[in-house]
């Protein structure tokens, strides 16, 4: 399954742009509040120099990279939590994503007038994260009441379930999201069931002003970065115009504009780093006939699960993993020489698939 990251935030701060620049999607991207309604999806090939790497080494026929799913969510409010413009229908589509992607207005533009009258990155990201907790907490508070009423009525087994819901509840009430809590794991069903808001990882994407490209203080991103070093949180720095731009030329002329305005690099794999550090998420490969492949998975994911990923089959049947690191097989310089001199390592169903790991798997069908 494709990993979905939502990309949130206020109206007017960009989120439609930064979703064009990752996806190439070509939504309408106006300066209104509420251009995007219903949420747009749209799926970036997710860089990868080491899969560049393998490609040039291994020769294969057919390379596919990993892929991230993005989803351009309607602009949030204030008073979403209440139903305030598209509050119930914004927060609703956030629910089904497995990260949040919360672009941060951080330039200045006469043209794109702010919701709130002024730029002030801290003030919309508190305004956002306390529309999310405020959701987290009628949902919880709905499900309290059920759990503790069933709990009257003489079903003990619900009583573990009231116990957490309370210590959601206090959580929430403290203003804190679900994520900086520990929840034991005989918890984690009841947490899948509900996905909170709050309990998504979310890292900031900092909108900023092509102006500013050449700028060496960027005085809104300088503001945001403490708050979210203090709240946990990821920030990462990206140009949206600018890269949404760049991105509708033909790919001979992308670099050589980028360095005409002042970029050293494109900022899109600072996205999918930044996005992969907030999931903890790792890649592995495998080159199987014709086909190398990057696969994505959650780090510490056992060998047989990231079987699974490629097919169900695998899981079912793993036998053994035969692996050798990234860096090891470019070392060596091919997967026949690195079978010659025993250095495919035979891992068993306990094994936790590494980042980087070149992996084939054995299975019975």
């Amino acid at each position: 399954m494709t990993l979905q990251c939502g990309i949130v935030g206020l109206p007017n701060v960009g989120k439609s742009t930064v979703f064009n620049a990752l996806t190439l999607a070509g939504v309408p991207a106006e300066n209104y509040p509420f251009c995007t309604v219903e949420p747009n999806v749209g799926t970036l090939a997710v860089p990868d120099p080491r899969l560049d790497k393998l490609t040039a080494m291994l020769k294969p026929e057919r390379v596919v990279p990993s892929v991230l799913e993005f989803v351009d969510i309607a602009g949030l409010v204030r008073n979403a939590h209440q139903g305030e413009g598209l509050g119930n229908q914004f927060l609703g589509h956030i629910r089904t994503v497995d990260a949040i992607a919360e672009v941060v207005r951080c330039f200045e533009d006469a043209k794109v007038p702010h919701p709130e009258g002024a730029v002030d990155p801290v003030r919309d990201a508190e305004t956002v994260a306390f529309e999310l907790i405020q959701k987290d907490l009628e949902t919880v508070e709905r499900r309290l009441e059920k759990s503790r009423h069933m709990l009257r009525v003489g079903d003990k087994a619900i009583s573990r379930e009231v116990e957490t819901l309370e210590l959601m509840k206090a959580h929430l009430l403290e203003l804190k999201p679900l994520r900086l809590r520990q929840f034991a794991a005989e918890d984690q069903p009841l947490l899948k069931e509900m996905a909170p808001l709050t309990g998504k990882p979310l890292f900031y994407i900092a909108n900023l002003g092509e102006e500013s490209v050449a700028a060496q203080d960027h005085a809104f991103l300088e503001k945001l970065k403490p708050h979210a070093q203090a709240e946990g949180m990821l920030v990462v720095a990206f140009w949206g115009k600018l890269e949404a731009e760049i991105r509708e030329l033909a790919a001979e002329e992308q670099e050589a504009f980028r360095q005409e305005m002042g970029l050293k690099e494109s900022g899109i794999p600072g996205i999918v780093r930044t996005g992969y550090q907030a999931l903890d998420l790792i890649t592995f490969y495998t080159k199987v006939g014709p086909e190398l492949r990057a696969w994505t998975i959650p780090r510490a994911t056992p060998a047989p699960r990231a079987a699974g990923k490629i097919h169900s089959d695998m899981e079912k049947g793993f036998i053994k993993a035969e692996v050798i690191s990234f860096k090891e097989l470019t070392r060596i310089g091919s997967e026949s020489e690195a079978r010659h001199r025993g250095l495919l390592r035979q891992e068993g169903k306990d094994y936790l698939i590494q980042d980087g790991d070149v992996v084939h798997f054995r299975f019975n069908v």
